[in-house]
């Protein structure tokens, strides 16, 4: 599901700002942006934020804005590393008149210092970061449940479509052993041109073909399945995975009516379009399972 927060916390020499954004995604895939200082507990807020999400792409964005400017300072041999070699690259390729760009140049990792000698952060900064992040998931969290809610509902009316689908595909499947028997009384007149058939004998293979192309256990799990459908999106709780494995047994049992019902015409075809509408019907629900945690 996708959702977008950002928190803000202030400390000491400071403000923190963390920012989430979630897209879909089959797993979870966590994307950090934060500043060199804060890689040691890079790891802490990785748990922190499996702790509330389990599927998405996640985009952690986490600034350190100090308002101690005094403490701030220039890296001068990075800049001079930099400078150096823009004028290298310039001659060796014979450019003129081209500068630098400051504020490209002050972007840079670790161009700008925080004024620390040794750049480690303090107990309160690290405190405030996880505190920070905390409270993003949770704000990230209820702006996916809203869009989920909405996903979920109408995942709950597809459900619904395929058993009334189902229920008509049923009442037709009513008159499959007349058609039949009408079909291979038309093609066994045709091979014998006009011989008698017995009746017994007629009755017996429009039986055995009926009996072949019998949907009604497809059928039955396929509302079965649209039943367990709306119990796990009722029930709550991590769900997507779940889908995953449903949905492809519902989609199988679609195909398995569609081989089957290919021989009793007109009946048929509309037993055809009736379980390519089912099948189109999962594929969609498919579609909006990815956005479900």
């Amino acid at each position: 599901m996708t959702g977008f927060a950002r928190v803000r916390k202030a400390v000491a020499d400071g403000e923190i700002v963390v920012s989430l954004k979630s897209v879909n995604h089959r797993g979870l895939d966590l994307h950090f942006h934060m500043p060199a200082e804060l890689d040691a507990i890079e790891n802490d807020v990785r748990n922190a934020i499996k702790s509330g999400v389990a599927r998405g792409h996640v985009q952690i964005h986490v600034g350190l804005a100090r308002t101690a400017l005094e403490s701030a300072g220039l890296n001068r041999p990075l800049l001079d590393l930099y400078m150096k070699a823009f004028r290298e690259a310039a001659q060796a390729h014979e450019i003129k008149g081209q500068m630098p760009d400051l504020n490209a140049v002050l972007r840079i990792p670790g161009m700008l210092g925080a004024g620390a000698e040794d750049g480690e952060i303090g107990e309160e900064v690290i405190k405030a970061v996880l505190e920070a992040v905390a409270e993003a998931v949770t704000a990230l969290n209820v702006c996916r449940e809203r869009e989920g809610a909405v996903t979920a509902a109408e995942m709950r009316q597809r459900g619904q479509n395929i058993c009334g689908l189902v229920s008509r595909m049923d009442e037709i499947r009513g008159g499959a052993v007349p058609a039949f028997q009408k079909r291979l009384r038309e093609k066994l007149a045709d091979l014998l041109r006009g011989t008698a058939i017995e009746p017994q004998r007629l009755a017996q293979e429009a039986a055995v073909l009926a009996d072949r192309s019998d949907i009604s256990e497809e059928l039955m799990r396929l509302k079965t399945h649209a039943a367990q459908l709306e119990a796990m999106l009722t029930g709550g709780g991590e769900v997507g995975k779940r889908l995953d494995f449903l949905l492809q047994e519902m989609n199988r049992e679609a195909n398995t009516v569609l081989s089957k019902t290919g021989g009793l015409g007109d009946l048929g075809l509309t037993m055809t379009d009736l379980a390519l509408e089912a099948k189109s019907e999962v594929d969609k629900v498919r579609e909006q399972s990815l956005n479900l945690e």
